[in-house]
């Protein structure tokens, strides 16, 4: 049932980001770095503050992907026993495929998957930077502020995606610790995805 709520939201919002993309903060945003970059390339001596910039989303990308990293360790020293168990048993592997092992193999699998998206953030942040850095007015910049605008989006969507998977570890923790909690924590982490996806200038 927690998983349930999850996936039906995201599935939702994708039908939403197909109809109508400006009403999602993710694309709405993606627009405004691409105009950020796109302002600051304008003008001479700005090259100093994209860098600082950059280097800030750098680091808040990089406490994600450790937070993310230290989690996953966590869970896989928790669910080692169990998933040994499982596992490491000559039969059917489904006989041995309880409701809260699922659980633990969905919520590593969250875990690796804000590591990696937030890890590619740091990746395609700190490729930015480099471009953010050249002089406004080289051939150099001209040549690669293409490619800059293109990591700035590739950079933040991938944040958000990290980000966004950290907030569903919440509802299959609860789950595993008492599995009445899950869908009530999943109803109230869509509800806080729901003001966080919506764009809203106000």
């Amino acid at each position: 049932m927690t998983i349930a709520i999850l996936v039906a939201y995201e599935v939702a919002l994708l039908l939403v980001q197909r109809r109508h993309p400006k009403r999602l903060a993710r694309s709405a945003h993606a627009t405004l770095r691409e105009d950020w970059f796109a302002a600051l390339s304008k003008h001479r001596g700005s090259e100093i503050l994209a860098v600082q910039t950059l280097r800030n989303s750098m680091m808040s990308a990089t406490m994600t992907a450790s937070t993310a990293a230290l989690g996953l360790m966590g869970a896989v020293t928790l669910a080692a026993p169990s998933l040994n168990s499982s596992f490491g048993a000559s039969d059917a592997i489904s006989a041995h495929l309880t409701a809260r092992l699922v659980l633990e193999l969905v919520l590593m699998t969250i875990l690796f998957a804000s590591l990696v998206c937030s890890a590619m953030a740091v990746r395609y942040y700190n490729h930015a930077g480099f471009i953010s850095s050249m002089p406004v007015d080289s051939e150099e910049r001209l040549r690669w502020s293409p490619a800059g605008t293109v990591y700035l989006r590739r950079a933040g969507l991938l944040y958000s995606w990290g980000l966004r998977h950290l907030l569903l570890v919440a509802p299959i923790l609860a789950s595993i610790v008492y599995p009445l909690a899950g869908p009530v924590a999943a109803v109230v982490v869509v509800m806080a995805l729901l003001g966080f996806d919506r764009f809203t200038t106000t």
